[in-house]
């Protein structure tokens, strides 16, 4: 009964109730916008260094994880405030309840037909054009960068917080910020970006094929087609440039049967990515809208595992320590 208690008072858990209620109001602070404008600070100077391009973003990636470790450490420790810093940058680091809430968005904007709010929309949320996009392929879209934020919104920095406090999860943080901002194979950041993308490979690694086998967990739990999902999506997961990205994303494909994948524009460049998922099967509203479900369930299964794991690792170490 003391597990269960202090399972569900834990400040993942707080940091979750908080990050669905509220998500992500502008005019709140938060400090993922500040990382971001660290960076437009730093690459100018990092780039100037006589060094080569990939040593000085890899100082800057060390750089910058360790600053942002240090700081939420050196103010969780502070007298009486640190409470509250804590709580912050816990909810702060978590970002289903905001990925979940534009998603619907959007999908309230297709159900409109206000096609070019929800193209406008979906930019948000996604670094590919949408200016051209249909219907359908903006539908498929967001179930891909649905799926795939699971990981890297919610489950890694969960893991990383559950791990080692809000220190250890920001400096996963400013490494998947460093990622989004630098980590693309474009002539500008191919070797600048290339620590950054490499970071965030290694340490998502574990939290995104922890993602894929909870939705496979929560499909069960919701009697979808998760048999199928099970023995499949391992398959498709690798076919994915990321070594990452496929995980979710494949799981999400076979369990709610609808395909990812197919022709995309990035940074004017077309790429045909891998299909995933069972062939040709379209992605309805009312799919997306059971995904969300299963994306959200996912995050609580998640969130509840994550928790036991730790206390149980804790007692048996206690026990083992007396």
């Amino acid at each position: 009964m003391s597990i269960l208690i202090w399972t569900l008072f834990s400040l993942p858990v707080l940091a979750f109730v908080i990050d669905l209620l509220l998500g992500d109001p502008r005019f709140l602070p938060h400090p993922v916008r500040w990382i971001g404008s660290w960076l437009n600070w730093l690459e100018p100077r990092a780039r100037g260094l006589k060094m080569s391009l990939r040593a000085s973003g890899a100082l800057s990636v060390a750089t910058t994880a360790g600053l942002c470790f240090a700081l939420v450490h050196g103010l969780t420790e502070v007298k009486l405030a640190g409470m509250l810093f804590m709580v912050y940058f816990a909810y702060a680091g978590l970002a289903l309840g905001e990925l979940l809430d534009c998603a619907k968005d959007v999908v309230e904007m297709l159900e409109e037909g206000a096609l070019e709010e929800a193209r406008e929309a979906l930019g948000e949320l996604v670094s590919r054009s949408t200016t051209h996009m249909g219907e359908g392929e903006m539908r498929r879209t967001l179930a891909e960068t649905v799926s795939e934020n699971l990981c890297d919104g919610f489950v890694a920095p969960l893991f990383y917080l559950v791990l080692g406090g809000p220190a250890l999860m920001w400096a996963y943080k400013a490494v998947s910020t460093m990622d989004s901002m630098w980590g693309y194979k474009t002539e500008e950041y191919r070797d600048f970006g290339w620590a950054a993308a490499r970071a965030d490979d290694v340490l998502a690694y574990l939290p995104a094929r922890l993602t894929g086998w909870l939705l496979i967990g929560a499909g069960a739990l919701m009697k979808l087609n998760w048999r199928e999902a099970k023995e499949k999506f391992r398959a498709d997961a690798v076919k994915m440039e990321s070594p990452n990205a496929g995980w979710p994303m494949a799981a999400c494909a076979w369990l709610m049967q609808g395909t990812m994948g197919g022709p995309a524009v990035y940074f004017g460049t077309a790429k045909n990515k891998p299909h995933l998922g069972p062939a040709g099967q379209e992605w309805t509203l009312e799919k997306l809208k059971k995904m969300f479900r299963l994306v959200l369930f996912s995050g609580i299964l998640g969130l509840v595992l994550f928790q036991l794991t730790k206390v149980a690792a804790t007692t048996l170490l206690s026990h083992l320590g007396q």
